[in-house]
């Protein structure tokens, strides 16, 4: 290939899923160019054909998808007529992809930097000490916590976040020519997301990597991408270079992405004096096991019809905070109450009611949805367990909770989650909290899988939900947008403590608190030279202990 050929290039490309024997066309025509050290932003609702692409750019269809047309050229190679082989040869060594749910992509029961040294082993890059060593290397330059003795865990012994940015370490293991990043920072806090995105830019640089920049994340996008195309239904809206596009966009829909996320319901009036809480945290403490506390001295109150948003870094202990709310982590010492009355420490032991009363609504609707149920079967079995409701009744009600969920019970109650998109999983997920007709709803992470105008009608379907049933929400983010939209009052977490608590008004109004101010300052903004700035104004070597520093 010459040096002014573009290492990827694919030409009117025609990709069809196939169900049932019916064809739907997911990719009409699209064709794209990418240099080496350029990095590609694909951006778009859900169901564009963002990840589509993204794979066909590896030669790669999911099950059900068949490509139909055009080509795809990697450095001169076919990826469409290549053989298996040619591929096999390619993928983890030249090709690399990130993909958007690392707890969906590793396998839980070998340890990670196990998973991260089969490519290179397997491609003969190097020997296992070399590649155990790069992995530490690339642990280090990805800030994940101890990086000399994480890989050694397991993966449900790291969280989310840190589980995301050590996928994006092994995909650089073999240092590939094109990396496929499939919305790598979604699960990342915004001070972690920082840090992934100054890594990923300093690999493309120092290895001139071409990268597919696939996100929803439009402020994202601006800081990583050199050129943006907009894709709509599988068809291709427009591209330009990230400059250029932000500034100005030429087509309607472009112009309605960078419009999103202005829903913002306003706050309400503090609880009355003496009402009683729904969830009270009284001095709670807790531990994985027989080590350090992860939670320590933690209390705060939800009252009825509120929304209170815990936030913090990945590790800080929102997680752990829900699970001893639901029982699932018997804390060390204090106390969770519901409505002034002390719940068993342990889910075993509380009573069907009290179980009823506390539900949870998951971020990966992907891996918190039984593949093998159908939908009615999904919301339907909380239905029975907690109301005793069979037969017809379990039936009517489950149609009842689709409705409510704004889904035709028609359409979606014989479906497989498979069948639904990103979106329509996670009102499902919404759907089987609300059939135990609960007081407390956790909601983990619930828009951050999910593009901005989706996630935008899951905060407003959660706010009605909200006003018609009286119910209290604890909101886990890492998003401030979504904090600012839904909120009430906000609790900062760092290192098990909280750090500081109050109103979201005030939480947003300075002075904050040191560490307050450092998850303010680090969500990006639509200004592609927001990043460089941030760097030069903190001093890109301190960037990291910025971020993990004792506050």
């Amino acid at each position: 290939m010459s040096a002014t050929e573009p290492l990827v290039k694919i030409s009117n490309l025609e990709i069809d899923g196939i169900a049932d024997e019916t064809r739907t066309r997911i990719i009409n025509n699209v064709s794209l160019e990418l240099n080496r050290g350029e990095v590609m932003g694909l951006i778009g609702e859900s169901g564009a054909g963002k990840s589509t692409l993204g794979l066909a750019a590896m030669g790669f269809t999911r099950d059900g998808c068949e490509i139909v047309g055009g080509n795809i050229m990697f450095d001169g190679i076919d990826l469409v007529t290549a053989t298996p082989d040619v591929r096999r040869q390619l993928l983890g060594k030249r090709i690399a992809y990130v993909a958007q749910s690392a707890a969906a992509s590793f396998n839980p029961a070998h340890r990670i930097i196990n998973q991260h040294a089969e490519t290179p082993l397997c491609h003969g890059v190097s020997n296992r000490a070399e590649a155990e060593a790069d992995a530490i290397n690339l642990y280090q330059r990805l800030r994940l916590p101890n990086p000399d003795e994480i890989g050694f865990r397991y993966p449900h012994q790291v969280s989310g976040g840190q589980l995301q940015r050590a996928m994006t370490a092994m995909a650089m293991s073999c240092r590939p020519d094109l990396i496929i990043f499939d919305e790598p920072t979604t699960a990342l806090d915004v001070t972690t997301q920082i840090e992934v995105l100054v890594a990923i830019r300093e690999i493309v640089e120092q290895f001139q990597t071409a990268a597919i920049y696939i996100t929803h994340d439009l402020a994202v996008v601006a800081q990583m991408a050199d050129r943006v195309k907009v894709l709509l239904r599988g068809d291709e809206v427009e591209e330009a270079d990230t400059r250029t596009m932000l500034a100005a966009p030429r087509e309607d829909y472009t112009k309605s992405l960078w419009a999103v996320r202005s829903f913002q319901r306003p706050q309400k009036p503090l609880a009355t004096r003496g009402a009683v809480p729904v969830i009270s945290l009284r001095n709670v403490t807790a531990a994985y096991g027989n080590n350090d506390p992860v939670v320590r001295d933690v209390s705060f109150d939800i009252h009825e019809g509120r929304t209170v948003a815990v936030v913090g870094e990945s590790g800080s202990g929102k997680s752990t905070t829900a699970r001893c709310i639901t029982g699932l982590l018997p804390p060390k010492t204090g106390e969770i109450a519901f409505q002034n009355k002390v719940l068993p420490a342990d889910y075993r032991k509380r009573s069907v009611d009290q179980l009823r009363q506390v539900q949870m609504i998951y971020q990966m609707a992907d891996t918190a949805l039984n593949p093998r149920k159908r939908i009615g079967e999904i919301i339907g079995r909380p239905v029975e367990f907690y109301l005793g409701l069979k037969g017809a009744k379990r039936r009517r009600r489950v149609e009842e909770l689709l409705e409510l969920i704004e889904m035709d019970p028609r359409e979606y109650i014989n479906r497989l989650p498979s069948e639904l998109s990103g979106g329509q999983k996670q009102r499902i997920g919404i759907a089987r909290a609300l059939a135990a007709e609960p007081k407390f709803i956790i909601c983990d992470e619930v828009t951050s899988a999910l593009d901005q105008l989706v996630a935008e009608g899951i905060l407003k379907l959660l706010t009605r939900l909200q006003e018609e049933m009286k119910l209290s929400y604890m909101l886990i983010t890492h998003d401030l947008s979504t904090v600012r939209a839904i909120a009430d009052e906000v609790v900062v977490m760092k290192d098990g403590l909280i750090v500081e608590a109050g109103p979201k008004e005030e939480m947003f109004t300075p002075p904050h608190h040191a560490y307050t101010d450092l998850l303010l300052s680090s969500v990006p903004e639509m200004n592609p030279d927001w990043l460089d700035e941030l760097l030069a104004q903190r001093g890109a070597e301190n960037l990291g202990d910025a971020a993990v520093s004792k506050m």
